[in-house]
């Protein structure tokens, strides 16, 4: 019994010791703010669901502000997936790995989960784009502007001459 209870002693004294040092150097202790995964939305992947950037920028900033890790992060996704994204995350065992990352979630789920509508669609729908009943003309403008960098944003499709005159047209 004295044995243990000595054991013991040495692994407070050797806590003790960390944790003046720590103070010393003048390293906070940190405090996660758990509080804040109510404000994270649960998110189904269904096409009416809001889109998944969205989602994950709002993980992003709530583990920001919380001071979460990456691994918080993996696994607050997790948390607030619905069907189909909860069968998808549960189908594909790399996403259970003990060392996922969270650069390595966001990045299956956006293979997954990727709009397969061609940019032609988003540009029809620009090129038709009408005011409706009740919409602010600022809330019509960032509908516009929402639509114009589906079809713009890739990196790596050339922008045709004359392309951004017609889009900002569309938009006036």
């Amino acid at each position: 019994m004295s044995e243990r209870l000595r054991i013991e002693l040495e692994k407070t004294k050797a806590e003790i010791a960390r944790l003046r040092d720590r103070l010393a150097m003048g390293m906070p202790t940190i405090h996660k703010d758990l509080s804040l995964i109510s404000l994270i939305p649960k998110w189904s992947g269904a096409e009416t669901a809001a889109p998944l950037e969205e989602f994950l920028s709002s993980i992003e900033g709530a583990a920001k502000m919380g001071r979460w890790s990456q691994e918080d992060c993996v696994q607050l996704a997790t948390l607030r997936l619905l069907d189909p994204a909860k069968a998808f995350y549960n189908a594909n065992l790399d996403l259970h790995a003990a060392d996922i990352t969270w650069e390595g979630f966001k990045a299956a789920f956006r293979e997954r989960f990727r709009d397969v509508r061609p940019d032609q669609f988003y540009f029809s729908k620009l090129q038709t784009a009408k005011h409706r009943k009740n919409e602010d003309p600022q809330e019509f403008a960032d509908r516009c502007r929402g639509l114009a960098q589906k079809v713009m944003g890739r990196d790596s499709d050339p922008i045709p001459s004359g392309f951004t005159a017609r889009m900002r047209s569309a938009c006036a």
